[in-house]
């Protein structure tokens, strides 16, 4: 999170002022560093459900409803993601960078919704393994009954 406050703070001025000295028009410059601030956030948003999720299993209660709310947030910020690496490449395209560029970036746009869908798994696996655990716990009390 601190590298990413950095980021914020120091590079991304850095980046506008580099774009500047390049020649870029202002709103390529501001397109870009507007598009690389929200990456950084949907890195941060997806640093702190983690966060959050981690501190749910330490207290042993990850198999709760209350887990689902970061997990929604963190496909949605893998999502976000994607689109604004997809926004990059197709905002580079028409100029003079290598098309390979463009490829690659396009490539981890793909990657980032592909982890989002991997996302979507898991937490239908988390689904069904709270599902079961209901159901663990109605065969138990049940048991305790008849013992």
């Amino acid at each position: 999170m601190a590298g990413s406050v950095v980021v914020q703070i120091l590079i991304l001025p850095a980046v506008y002022q580099d774009l500047a000295d390049a020649g870029t028009p202002p709103w390529g410059r501001v397109t870009f560093v507007t598009i690389a601030a929200l990456g950084v956030v949907t890195m941060q948003v997806f640093a702190v459900c983690v966060w959050r999720l981690l501190t749910l299993v330490r207290k042993g209660s990850v198999f709760s409803e209350a887990a689902f709310g970061y997990i929604h947030t963190i496909i949605a910020s893998f999502a976000a993601a994607a689109i604004l690496a997809l926004t990059v490449a197709v905002l580079l395209a028409p100029g003079e960078i290598a098309p390979g560029i463009v490829g690659l970036i396009c490539g981890a746009s793909l990657v980032l919704a592909g982890i989002a869908l991997l996302v979507v798994v898991m937490r239908q696996l988390l689904v069904q393994a709270i599902a079961r655990e209901s159901e663990v716990r109605t065969l138990r009390s049940e048991l305790d009954e008849v013992i």
